[in-house]
């Protein structure tokens, strides 16, 4: 789920850090290496589809207490790590904020669909 009020690139970055962050925890999710018709080998891709969300402010922070209460480990991206420029600056600033008062922008989160569905009710589908 994005917060919908980021700019493109910001949507775009966010996605891609969400996404590995699921990888990350569920190594599963990717299939087989790609190879095309001339022999070149390409990364291997998710064998599941990715559902990209939106929702507002104060849903985006529902959803993030939701996954919490049903003990699904999301990947989370907060506001303040946009002014970030790496990783080890991303965890510090990650530490400053608790679920209470994060400003979260992104949230992704892998489980069972009937868990999941509970946990982003009220988000939409991204236009």
């Amino acid at each position: 789920m994005l917060r919908e009020d980021l700019a493109v690139w910001q949507k775009l970055n966010v996605t891609a850090f969400l996404t590995s962050g699921i990888v990350a925890q569920k190594p599963g999710l990717i299939g087989e290496a790609y190879r095309d018709a001339a022999g070149n080998v390409y990364n291997p891709l998710s064998i599941q589809p990715i559902i990209v969300l939106s929702a507002d402010e104060g849903n985006i922070a529902t959803i993030h207490r939701r996954a919490l209460e049903r003990e699904v480990r999301p990947s989370l991206y907060v506001e303040e790590m946009f002014s970030t420029g790496h990783d080890a600056a991303n965890r510090e600033v990650f530490a400053r904020f608790g679920p209470e008062d994060a400003k979260v922008v992104g949230i992704a989160v892998h489980a069972d669909k009937k868990v999941v569905d509970k946990i982003v009710k009220g988000a939409r589908m991204h236009p």
